[in-house]
């Protein structure tokens, strides 16, 4: 199931190296949706933060799942021609950050989603995705 929700459909094979914040978005999305993530939120911080343009928040029900979620991701979006420029967090894998650029992914497990309180945090941000 595509979630591409951007100007138009990715183009030929998938890859594409010019992908806007939004379709890269989408691509984790449904990276971390077929490594059964929960609760991923897309908020635009772009307006109240110059760090990124979208987070993508999720849950992954423990460490081992938050990690195989970001290996998920992180193989995605290599293959749509866009290596992170960081992850924190892999080991332990209770908060796994990947800085794609655009788009900064912040994996929990629900504890640490919960003592964080991100999209609280971000609360100013619009949220243009909600998958439960």
């Amino acid at each position: 199931m595509a979630l591409h929700h951007g100007p138009g459909p990715l183009q030929g094979d998938g890859i594409d190296r010019e992908l806007s914040p939004r379709a890269l978005a989408d691509l984790v999305v449904d990276a971390a949706s077929d490594k059964k993530a929960e609760d991923i939120v897309v908020m635009n911080v772009s307006e109240v933060t110059t760090i990124a343009d979208l987070f993508v928040i999720l849950s992954g029900r423990g460490e081992r799942q938050v990690q195989a979620i970001a290996d998920g991701i992180v193989e995605k979006a290599k293959q749509a021609g866009r290596k992170p420029f960081g992850i924190e967090g892999m080991d332990p894998g209770r908060w796994v950050l990947i800085d794609l650029g655009d788009v900064i992914v912040h994996a929990f497990v629900p504890e640490e989603r919960e003592q964080y309180r991100l999209e609280k945090l971000w609360g100013d941000a619009p949220v243009v995705l909600r998958v439960q």
